[in-house]
């Protein structure tokens, strides 16, 4: 028999190695990046008093847009958890599907998708002209408005998870005792189901406001530079102005904001996890019976169809169709299909010397997401064993492997350059920032898989006399298959979209699918448009056929998200 110390030790020292890989690059790529940003930040007092105006318009601004669109998505997304978790109808499943998706999207792909429907060119104004001959476009992109309704776009699905499954997890008969004592729908909703559903509401309302508040795609391709956010201006001092003390300032600013409301969501959670009573989904869905309840299911049903479907709609069409003046011929405008766009995109016709290939910035983009699933899968098995044995020391370092995601990626890639200035040649400093956003899910995504794994049946391959590899692949890899591909498709659709820390670190010559489409919408001219929603078109289809893989490997008991 082994005595009990040497086997404690065998424990101790395999956990330790397990924790060195991944604790070891969050420290170099992370935390070592965090701490430059302080250290310029600490040296700041002359740049703090000449810039105290600017970094309180900004903050005040960041919060405000962030509490208005936190407002609206609860608006479409309270009425939509209601009707998902208390009413069955015919394309339920397909339109919840629908919500989903644009959570997963590229932030490019999406305002490339509201450019297509709401911008000067788009749907809507061509529809306007030819119904009621309008003779200005209505102006929507570089407005407000369009930051707003991209937010409620991105984060209603949020609302619809944690409220919709709170709400179906609530007993019925606590409802009907109300309505037997004479209660009406509004005192029910006022003293009984409200109070039950607060832990829900606080949580997803903080969650939707730490997307918000932490945006950055979304309002510089659909807001402009005059609506500057915490995340914009970082952008705009440490790219265009090359004000690095300031944008470390900002970077400090938002950091600790960030870090305060994960800290305040991490705690909510354990309240929304608690359930009124242990009953199926189920139980509380039903068909609607009345004109009243008829007339909710079906208009909320358009409402949402339209709302999500259409801005995903409109970027393909937009992209096979053309609607501006040929080259050389401004009176008149051709309209009808062409594909004329997707055949540009390999034409560098102006001979510039920073025409990059689409082609070549697909190569790009798939080389980094490549990198980024092997080193998401490297630090993230290791990661994933230790925090299956749930001890002391992994309840204290699991809230840290989250930690990346409470930093903005605009304040990530600042960090790298920052901290690895000298490297910035290095195509590696891409896929390893990419990393850091990716490696949480797929630590999530691998966790439940490796603690199913049943330690008999390893026990039992030893005593047959497998060799520890031979456990691997007979015992736990058939178990552990689906959630590594799930997993290694998450970080591979997180590297493909990802925007904030790729504007900054990546070489010009080899941009991502991303930055070209940034790149062809920043440019006037109907060729460069068509070309940016040609380019997007093809990102989406990636995206979404990224999110229906991990829709189909998806494990029970690996969440929502």
């Amino acid at each position: 028999a082994v005595p009990l110390h040497k086997s404690m030790n065998s424990i101790v020292s395999r956990r330790t190695l397990l924790w060195l890989a991944p604790l070891t690059f969050l420290g170099v790529f992370f935390f070592y990046p965090f701490f430059r940003i302080l250290a310029y930040s600490f040296n700041l007092s002359t740049l703090i008093a000449t810039n105290l105006q600017l970094a309180f318009q900004v903050l005040f601004f960041t919060f405000y847009q962030a509490i208005l669109s936190t407002f609206l998505t609860l608006l479409i997304g309270l009425p939509a958890a209601y009707l998902f978790s208390r009413y069955d109808f015919r394309g339920k499943s397909l339109l919840r599907a629908l919500t989903a998706v644009p959570f997963m999207l590229p932030t490019v792909v999406v305002a490339a998708g509201f450019s297509a429907l709401l911008g000067p060119n788009g749907w809507i104004n061509l529809g306007l002209v030819r119904l009621v001959g309008l003779v200005r476009p209505i102006s929507f992109i570089g407005t407000l408005g369009a930051i707003l309704l991209a937010h409620v776009f991105y984060n209603t699905t949020i609302v619809i998870r944690i409220v919709g499954n709170a709400l179906s997890s609530l007993d019925p008969k606590l409802e009907q005792a109300a309505r037997s004592l004479g209660a009406d729908s509004r005192r029910v909703w006022l003293n009984v189901i409200l109070p039950l559903l607060r832990p829900s509401l606080f949580a997803s309302s903080l969650l939707v406001f730490l997307f918000d508040f932490s945006s950055f795609g979304v309002i510089l391709l659909l807001g402009g530079p005059r609506f500057a956010t915490l995340e914009v201006e970082i952008y705009i001092q440490a790219l265009q102005l090359l004000n690095l003390p300031l944008a470390a300032l900002l970077s400090l600013i938002q950091l600790l904001c960030t870090l305060a409301f994960s800290i305040l969501y991490t705690r909510t959670l354990t309240l929304t996890s608690v359930q009124t009573a242990p009953r199926s989904a189920e139980s509380n869905v039903r068909k609607a019976k009345t004109f009243r309840e008829r007339s909710f299911v079906l208009a909320f049903c358009v409402l949402l169809f339209t709302f999500f479907v259409l801005p995903m709609l409109a970027l393909p069409l937009r992209s096979v169709s053309r609607l501006d003046a040929n080259r050389g011929d401004r009176a008149q405008t051709q309209i009808g299909f062409t594909t004329d766009y997707y055949t540009e995109l390999f034409i560098n016709r102006r001979d510039s010397i920073f025409y990059v290939p689409p082609i070549q910035a697909a190569l790009n983009s798939l080389a980094y997401a490549s990198a980024t699933v092997l080193l998401s899968l490297l630090l993230g098995f290791p990661a994933a064993s230790a925090l299956a044995e749930l001890g002391r020391l992994e309840k204290i370092l699991d809230p840290i492997l989250i930690l990346p995601l409470g930093a903005s990626a605009v304040t990530l890639g600042l960090g790298f350059i920052i901290a690895f200035g000298r490297l910035l040649t290095s195509p590696w400093l891409v896929p390893l920032a990419h990393t850091l956003v990716a490696l949480p899910f797929v630590i999530r995504a691998l966790q439940p898989a490796i603690a199913s794994i049943p330690d008999r049946l390893r026990q039992a391959a030893s005593s047959l006399g497998a060799s520890p590899f031979r456990v691997w692949q007979n015992v736990d890899w058939p178990i552990l298959r689906r959630a590594t591909l799930s997993a290694a498709t998450f970080a591979f659709t997180i590297s493909l979209g990802e925007f904030g820390a790729t504007s900054l670190l990546s070489r010009p010559e080899y941009p991502t699918i991303p930055i070209a489409i940034y790149r062809f919408l920043s440019q006037p001219g109907g060729l460069n448009y068509g070309q940016a929603m040609a380019m997007a078109t093809l990102l989406m289809a990636l995206t979404i056929a990224s999110i229906l893989l991990i829709e189909k490997l998806r494990l029970p008991g690996t969440g929502e998200f």
